[in-house]
């Protein structure tokens, strides 16, 4: 079987709608434990402007901190997430081994998120994406809002499928489509990478927020069209501070525990992302919303 690759990014998706900032060695711990659990892209934050999102204030820091032993041997890539050529100039200087930018299906959601409607913001993305890929850098593009918008409602299938053709026709081929809202629904997510296939050969993310309790059969049924890679967030924390509903992701530790009882990623330590988890509900004070770090595992 086709080997299923998890992108945690818990520590920018996850924190970045949380009012009580966590100390930079307490997220340094955090994503040092996500690296030796075997998972294999840990996104470590956002390049924005910290008066915007303080939680992410630390990231060219934690960068700095986390590739220094970076010729130790086998790890996880560490990504960040990329809104503007500003923000590239940042990842470029502070060790960034993973580019991740995206552009919102939904006009409302792209102005309320930069400022800018979708058309614009994908002229500069594009640019941007390509400009890091020059360096050298390994570059993922997103569509947001790719299921709907908790502005506008649905979304129609052919205007995701536009942003991915410019994405492609500019040579960016590692594409994500990502459930801002939580809006997705599995027949939905099979026509949507069904179709996007078809585009040329992407190599396919998805990205799928629990809002409405769909997020992990929207998970089995993009696996069904032949997508591989999955984000998702420790303990099911996150969400986007510029939708109308924030609502947490799947849990990597859920998602690694259904793959470990079909005999996949068994190479992952599920006890220490559960551990890590557990540490991360304590520090809020609050049960998050994944379910194996409070039911427990099943050993078979």
């Amino acid at each position: 079987m086709t080997e299923i690759v998890i992108h945690e990014v818990g520590p920018r998706d996850g924190l970045q709608v949380e009012g009580k900032v966590v100390p930079t060695q307490v997220k340094e711990a955090w994503i040092r434990g996500l690296m030796d659990s075997g998972l294999d892209i840990v996104q470590v934050g956002s390049f924005v402007h910290p008066e915007k999102v303080p939680q992410m204030a630390d990231t060219d820091d934690l960068f700095r901190r986390l590739t220094q032993d970076a010729a130790s041997g086998p790890r996880a890539v560490l990504s960040g997430l990329v809104l503007n050529e500003k923000g590239l100039d940042r990842a470029l200087a502070c060790g960034a081994e993973m580019v991740c930018l995206g552009v919102s299906a939904s006009e409302t959601h792209s102005r309320k998120n930069t400022g800018m409607g979708t058309e614009e913001a994908q002229r500069r993305i594009i640019a941007t994406a390509q400009a890091a890929a020059a360096a050298g850098k390994k570059v993922q593009v997103s569509v947001q809002s790719a299921f709907g918008c908790g502005f506008e409602g649905r979304i129609p299938d052919q205007r995701v499928l536009d942003i991915v053709r410019a994405y492609v026709d500019a040579g960016l081929l590692k594409v994500s489509l990502a459930d801002t809202a939580g809006h997705a629904f599995p027949e939905q997510v099979k026509r949507l990478f069904g179709e996007l296939h078809k585009l040329g050969p992407v190599e396919c993310t998805a990205h799928f927020h629990d809002t409405y309790g769909l997020g992990m059969a929207n998970i089995c049924a993009a696996m069904g069209e032949g997508v591989t890679i999955f984000e998702t967030s420790f303990a099911g924390l996150g969400g986007c501070p510029f939708t109308k509903v924030a609502a947490g992701n799947v849990a990597t530790e859920d998602l690694v525990h259904s793959l470990a009882r079909t005999g996949r990623r068994k190479d992952i330590e599920l006890g220490r992302l559960v551990e890590i988890a557990k540490d991360v509900a304590a520090f809020f004070g609050r049960e998050l919303p994944g379910r194996v770090y409070r039911a427990g595992t099943l050993g078979y």
